[in-house]
């Protein structure tokens, strides 16, 4: 007997239920004399040698070109229990043995013969393994694993029933592509249990790695992921880096809840009775690949920092974090512990980076130093920029929210309460209605408070875009237009935030407030412009003097007033609208008081009498961009 084989022979474990059984058995055989154990052991070389050598390649042309396991699949199951049965006798046979016996001639036959239905059982696992490739994809085996998972128990034993069986058992809620990976599989587990029980575990496990971790390495290249060292890939220019993003993201949840888990799967099922030889398998076959594909995140996490990053930041981190707990399932072994750590790793460097980026953006709006002004009191690119970028933030609130919690914002002063609604947590009634009335109550306030500090967030970065905006409007010379900036930037602003996600977090409160406060800086521009012009229309007692001279002035002023701001507009139509409305309000009344007292007197007057309607057509003008207005000859007259 060779070496190789005693040691096998020695060291081999029961492997599974249905072996335990059988080590049991072959316990209570050790007690039986050697003469019965001698006879036993013929018996079951006798019995194997007649299959083992027609199915040794190296005995037969004919079992070299044909599969065990396609060919009859009855004789594939009579080939595995025949290998079982004189392995268990050779067992027996040891362990009552005397060591001089060990060199008995049967013993030496039974070695020869098990190493060779090893040979063939190893080929036929090589085999099934390549030509099954389509057959034990992850996708198929992921969609296998659903009923796997309920009639599978700790005690199964995938050749009770024959494979068909054993597909069967999966009812019609699989296809037959996933029956047919049940067969394939069934037939991979029954060949490991017996070369593991026969103490072949090591060519088993050889052959099952050299196949499926290329297997792995292919499926990250078809999903699109280029494995870069970190070096290289904080080295890339934003842009290809931002592609490369784009595509892991498509890519993480395929690879890790089809790719990875499928391995896991189809590995937990093929080697189910050794644990040790799972946790080995898997982390050789799937943990470089993992650590590399999730290690990703932390690579651009530590480039360069730029402000438009911060929403792939964003987008990787929340991809990360949805994947977390199919990571730790899936990598649950001792040995793959590096890869949940890389998953934490990667959060944590995205939180850090997302955070200084966030601070970064802040930090940019107070240095912003442009001193060009926005002809008309339009939106300032600034506002637009800014807004454009914090309503987008506002779209990754969950992301925000546990990034913000460790790295809570730090403003040189205190933030006014009046500049935002602090989120409350949902009563018990509203969680009730919502079906979460479970939450425990501490968490319930927890939540509400993380989502108050993000509100202070965002409460803070859009003070910051106000106080800018102040420090623009001080560059208009004239002090209407430099209420109308404030006034359109200020709207601009209202209007962003009730559009998109801001409105939950700021509150519908604030931006009531902040209407009001757009609305005053119109009233500014309002009184600023067009207060002078209401002042020349004369009241009172005057004299026919007093009301020409009035009535001149009023026209240089209503004229000047139109011509130096026939390029000023009100973004907002409803505010425009307002706007106009005030100023006719302003202007009509007293004007058509004026115009009724003083038109007939003033017909030998040299000077345009300009009607009510006059007037407030001019007056609708505001902000239309048409020009200076020329009237129409009924409307008014030269005497």
């Amino acid at each position: 007997m060779t070496r190789k084989g005693l040691r096998n022979l020695l060291q081999c474990k029961p492997f599974g239920r249905r072996h335990h059984r059988d080590s049991q058995s072959a316990a209570a055989t050790a007690s039986s004399s050697s003469s019965s154990s001698s006879s036993s052991l013929e018996e079951k070389v006798a019995r194997a040698e007649v299959v083992v050598i027609k199915w040794d390649p190296e005995s037969s042309a004919y079992a070299k070109i044909t599969s065990l396991f396609y060919e009859d699949r009855s004789e594939a199951r009579k080939f595995l229990a025949e290998a079982s049965d004189l392995q268990r006798a050779m067992l027996v046979f040891v362990a009552d043995a005397e060591p001089a016996s060990l060199s008995h001639p049967c013993l030496v036959r039974a070695q020869t013969l098990m190493q060779a239905a090893m040979r063939r059982l190893e080929k036929e696992f090589f085999q099934i393994l390549a030509a099954n490739r389509d057959l034990l994809d992850p996708e198929s085996v992921s969609v296998r694993s659903a009923y796997s998972s309920v009639s599978e128990g700790p005690d199964y034993d995938p050749w009770e029933n024959s494979p068909e069986e054993e597909a069967h058992l999966a009812g019609k809620s699989i296809g037959e592509v996933e029956r047919a990976a049940g067969v394939v599989m069934a037939d991979l587990r029954a060949i490991a249990d017996t070369m593991v029980f026969a103490g072949y575990r090591k060519e088993c496990v050889r052959t099952y790695k050299s196949l499926r971790k290329s297997i792995v390495d292919e499926g990250l290249y078809r999903l699109g992921f280029e494995r870069l060292a970190p070096a290289q890939i904080q080295k890339l220019d934003w842009a290809v880096l931002e592609l490369k993003v784009r595509s892991w993201l498509v890519a993480s949840s395929v690879a890790v809840r089809t790719l990875f888990h499928g391995e896991r799967v189809l590995l937990d099922h093929v080697f189910a009775g050794s644990d040790a030889v799972r946790e080995v398998v898997f982390a050789d076959i799937a943990g470089e690949a993992a650590l590399q594909f999730l290690g990703f995140p932390e690579s651009v996490a530590k480039s360069k920092r730029s402000p438009e990053k911060l929403f792939r930041l964003l987008d990787l981190y929340d991809a990360v974090t949805e994947l977390r707990p199919d990571i730790e399932l899936i990598f649950s072994f001792d040995s793959t512990a590096a890869i949940r750590a890389q998953a934490l790793a990667s959060l944590s460097k995205l939180a850090e980076a997302a955070s200084a980026t966030l601070a970064d953006f802040e930090s940019a709006i107070m240095k912003e130093s442009s001193r060009s002004t926005v002809p008309g009191g339009g939106v300032h690119p600034v506002t637009r920029n800014a807004m454009n970028y914090i309503s987008l933030l506002a779209d990754y609130q969950s992301a925000l929210v546990e990034i913000l919690a460790d790295f809570p914002i730090q403003t040189p002063t205190a933030i006014p309460a009046f500049l935002f609604d602090t989120w409350q947590a949902p009563t018990e009634q509203q969680t009730a209605v919502s079906g979460s009335s479970s939450t425990p109550a501490s968490s319930s306030s927890s939540e509400g408070s993380r989502r108050s500090a993000i509100a202070v967030r965002f409460a803070w970065l859009i003070l910051s875009l106000l106080c800018k905006l102040d420090e623009k409007a001080a560059a208009y010379r004239d002090v209407g237009l430099s209420y109308l900036f404030l006034a359109n930037n200020l709207q601009y602003i209202v209007n962003k935030v009730r559009s998109c996600r801001l409105r939950e977090l700021l509150g519908e409160e604030w931006a009531t407030r902040q209407a009001a406060k757009a609305r005053q800086h119109a009233a500014g521009y309002e009184r600023a412009a067009w207060g002078r012009v209401a002042a020349t229309i004369p009241t009172g007692n005057v004299s026919a003097g007093e009301a020409r001279g009035g009535m001149r002035a009023f026209n240089a002023a209503l004229e000047e007033v139109r011509a130096a701001g026939s390029g000023w507009v009100v973004a907002d139509a409803a505010m425009r609208e307002e706007v106009r409305a005030n100023v006719r309000r302003m202007i009509l009344p007293a004007y058509r008081g004026f115009y009724t007292l003083w038109e007939t007197a003033m017909e030998d007057a040299a000077a345009v009498l300009l009607s009510p309607d006059d007037v407030g057509n001019r007056l609708g003008e505001l902000f239309s961009g048409s020009g200076s207005y020329r009237p129409k000859a009924s409307s008014s007259r030269t005497v």
